[in-house]
């Protein structure tokens, strides 16, 4: 039986909150699956070394509609590239048409899928969990679980200290209503060090790098290491040998949670009940007067964030 998985989702994030219902499905047939996602993902980093994928089909799908497998000749181009794999099942984890059509056309037998023109109020974690559930007939566990090769994982310890806490910030997110201010992470780094000797890795995106710049070119950010100009499989196990991640909702906080972290997660603007509460390994920190349920989009809670709720956490975290 030959699998192919569908994650029709823009989001690094959502890519590893479908991560345990690969795996579930993988071991369900007994071998690896494939995957087609789009390249913003970085499903083909994050799943370099995962023994349940046996490969990363990229869906070449543009916000300009100009992408490989846009528009009526795309939905040809995307059956062609299907239908030379000769997939036997097909996974499609979202309720569009466009899917169901390109993989009947494709010669696919067995398509299993979210019901269709069903997408709006769609939970990005129950739906999924429900939907594998039902497919394999048994309980599924939300918790993901990146897996990184454990030579990758040994050979950055060795540059990682052993002398120090080591801690990923993420201090970059999708949007500026999103962060957390940079001078809040400069006296998070300089309190924590007070408290713990401790090396601090700097995650943003390749256009954050002025708010990198404004941590090292502080009094401490001689205690801070950049993992800006790295590819996400370079940081993996760099990620993997930190104590902590603190930061905003973003990528970096869900790849943490997914390498088993210890993660304090900024909610400020975004819905906490979708992306943060997935993992065990998740502790969510929401602006003073809101709830878990009111902290969503346009939230706007950015200024509301009580250092010291951030600081405490961090704190206790490190301390068990």
């Amino acid at each position: 039986m030959k699998v192919l998985i569908i994650i029709n989702k823009v989001g690094l994030g959502d890519c590893i909150i479908h991560i345990n219902y690969i795996h579930e499905i993988s071991k369900k047939y007994g071998k690896p699956v494939s995957i087609l996602a789009k390249e913003n993902t970085r499903a083909k980093d994050l799943f370099l070394d995962d023994p349940h994928i046996s490969e990363v089909i990229t869906l070449d799908r543009l916000n300009d509609n100009k992408g490989r497998h846009d528009g009526l000749d795309g939905f040809f181009k995307l059956v062609k590239d299907i239908k030379e794999k000769k997939f036997d099942k097909v996974f499609i984890f979202n309720s569009s048409i466009r899917y169901f059509l390109v993989c009947k056309t494709a010669g696919i037998k067995k398509i299993a899928q979210y019901p269709l023109f069903k997408k709006k109020g769609q939970h990005v974690v129950n739906t999924a969990k429900i939907f594998t559930e039902n497919e394999l007939n048994k309980i599924v566990s939300t918790q993901p679980k990146l897996l990184i090769s454990k030579e990758k994982i040994l050979k950055a310890k060795k540059d990682v200290s052993q002398n120090h806490k080591n801690i990923v910030l993420g201090v970059s997110a999708s949007g500026p209503t999103k962060r957390w201010g940079i001078k809040n992470f400069i006296e998070l780094i300089k309190k924590i060090n007070e408290k713990y000797p401790s090396k601090f890795y700097l995650a943003a995106g390749k256009n954050d790098q002025q708010l990198i710049g404004q941590i090292l070119n502080s009094n401490l950010g001689s205690n801070c290491i950049s993992l800006n100009n790295l590819k996400i499989n370079e940081m993996l196990p760099i990620i993997a040998n930190c104590n902590l991640y603190c930061g905003n909702d973003t990528g970096f906080m869900h790849i943490s949670a997914a390498l088993n972290l210890k993660t304090v997660a900024l909610f400020m603007d975004s819905p906490v009940l979708a992306y943060g509460k997935y993992s065990e390994n998740i502790n969510i920190i929401i602006p003073e007067g809101e709830t878990e349920e009111t902290t969503t989009h346009d939230t706007l809670g950015a200024n509301k964030i009580s250092f010291d709720k951030v600081y405490n956490k961090c704190i206790e975290l490190l301390s068990n």
